[in-house]
């Protein structure tokens, strides 16, 4: 008799238990924020981060040890193991110190592998924001050519690259303005002070304006074009640039590269000219 009331006491006490354990459980998911989830997710990633740094270590096999040691010490506690949990937390009071000594250059290593994921992540935004802008600037410059080709207003637009254009730059006027299509019309306006000449844009901002490109040394130039075509052309013999010419005459639009004149530009084939010479072709040198 007394056997059953303590198997049904014992009964009693372990469902207790488990609706304890349920309820809390109940909690925690009752009280589950977005801000748990990012939490639990740097965690991982912290860890992912460790574990795959250290596993090929020297120090990966100490740290998985060490893990071990804490599961082991966790045990002691739960089932009051008096004897492990003395040594165990003796070990664990120096070897934090120990460790942090011996493995110094690892844990150098490891942070500063960190901070260089950081830093890279930092780095693709950066490369992505230049991207738009570049984008923006060639769209800009699009449409500016467009307009001015209708209108018969002539142009010479110098589009720096890796060759550096000091020298054209000090010839001219500082400008030092973001790129934007009012501006270089408004440059280009043929009572504007500073229409005479090329304007100098490198990436996204508009450097200088009314400088002058040298003449061509050794390519023949069709006698039909004008000043603003041979200076193109020369300007194309000395550097990498790209350099864009509208006709004051006609309003064609002729775009100068490494001593070739080509002619004929409409804004779309311009547009999809600029983005292959100076987005798609420079990001393809750099992951060279």
């Amino acid at each position: 008799m007394e056997s059953r009331k303590m198997n049904a006491n014992s009964l009693t006490t372990i469902k207790e238990q488990y609706m304890s354990f349920f309820d809390a459980a109940k909690g925690i998911f009752l009280g589950f924020t977005w801000a748990d989830a990012v939490d639990i997710l740097l965690l991982t990633l912290f860890f992912a981060f460790v574990f795959t740094f250290l596993k090929n270590r020297k120090a990966g096999t100490l740290i998985f040890g060490i893990v071990a040691c804490l599961i082991i010490y966790a045990l002691a506690v739960i089932f009051d193991f008096t004897g492990v949990k003395y040594i165990l937390s003796g070990i664990f009071q120096f070897g934090a110190l120990a460790f942090i000594i011996i493995f110094q250059p690892e844990l150098r290593d490891l942070f500063e592998k960190m901070g260089g994921s950081l830093m890279g992540i930092r780095s693709i935004a950066d490369q992505s924001h230049k991207k738009q802008a570049q984008y923006k600037a060639i769209d800009n410059i699009c449409k500016a050519v467009h307009v001015m080709s209708a209108e018969k207003t002539g142009a010479l637009i110098v589009l720096e690259r890796t060759t550096q254009l000091d020298e054209v730059r000090h010839s001219g006027i500082t400008i030092n303005a973001d790129v934007s299509d009012s501006l270089i019309r408004n440059l280009f306006y043929n009572r504007a002070p500073l229409h005479d000449g090329a304007l100098v844009i490198d990436s996204n901002k508009i450097v200088a304006a009314a400088c002058i490109l040298p003449l061509p040394r050794h390519t023949a130039v069709d006698s039909e074009l004008g000043t603003r075509h041979r200076a193109a052309v020369g300007m194309s013999e000395v550097s990498d640039a790209i350099i864009i010419v509208v006709s004051e005459e006609t309003g064609t639009i002729s775009v100068a590269k490494e001593s070739e004149l080509k002619r004929d530009f409409t804004e779309d084939s311009l547009r999809k000219f600029l983005v292959k010479e100076l987005v798609r072709d420079k990001q393809a040198q750099e992951n060279n």
